[in-house]
């Protein structure tokens, strides 16, 4: 089985409470015996996929693999083409080298609901959309990387894993994928970056 997750924020990508005020996801009525493949952190939303089936694990989330996955990411002030060339080019982080990746300014930039809690917003700093398509996943990643070129990460959201995209699934539900959709995770696993 295959399951599609709109995790909302402030939610923890496993099932047991960790101390903090996060929510885990037993709270989501979940069928038995599944997990996150993957994770996302308390204060990232989006898509988050969960399984019973192990072998998934290591088919989505190795690097060799180049299973590209694609994030909307609100970062304070717009980055100019140099930033996002740079953005682009991978920046190191914590001393690692990070993989080439795709970075666009969205234009129109997206019409999404707020968050609650809100983000935090100064009046005097602009904020703007981009779309990052990374393959690889290190901790904290996306948001290492716009501080890394200068534009910290206000509101994370993984918005695609392969070619599925989260589309109109609300934040909290979720839904288990049927083959057509299970295609589209899988698809474009190797392709080039």
């Amino acid at each position: 089985m295959l399951f599609v997750f709109n995790k909302p924020y402030g939610v923890i990508s496993q099932f047991t409470p960790d101390g903090s005020p996060h929510r885990p996801l037993k709270e989501f009525g979940f069928p038995p015996d599944v997990y996150p493949i993957g994770r996302l952190d308390a204060d990232s939303e989006g898509l988050l996929l969960l399984s019973d089936e192990a072998d998934l694990n290591r088919k989505l989330l190795r690097p060799e693999n180049n299973h590209h996955r694609i994030y909307w990411v609100q970062v304070e002030r717009v980055p100019t083409p140099e930033v996002m060339a740079a953005l682009q080019a991978g920046p190191t982080i914590q001393g690692y080298k990070t993989k080439p990746c795709r970075a666009i300014l969205l234009d129109p930039q997206p019409e999404i609901p707020a968050r609650v809690p809100p983000i935090r917003m100064r009046k005097s700093v602009p904020d703007c959309w981009i779309e990052m398509e990374l393959v690889e996943g290190k901790n904290r990643q996306v948001r290492h990387m716009t501080a890394a070129v200068g534009h910290p990460t206000l509101r994370l959201i993984r918005k695609r894993i392969g070619s599925f995209d989260l589309d109109e699934l609300p934040p909290g539900k979720w839904k288990k994928l049927g083959n057509s959709d299970r295609e589209k995770v899988f698809k474009n696993i190797n392709r080039e970056t």
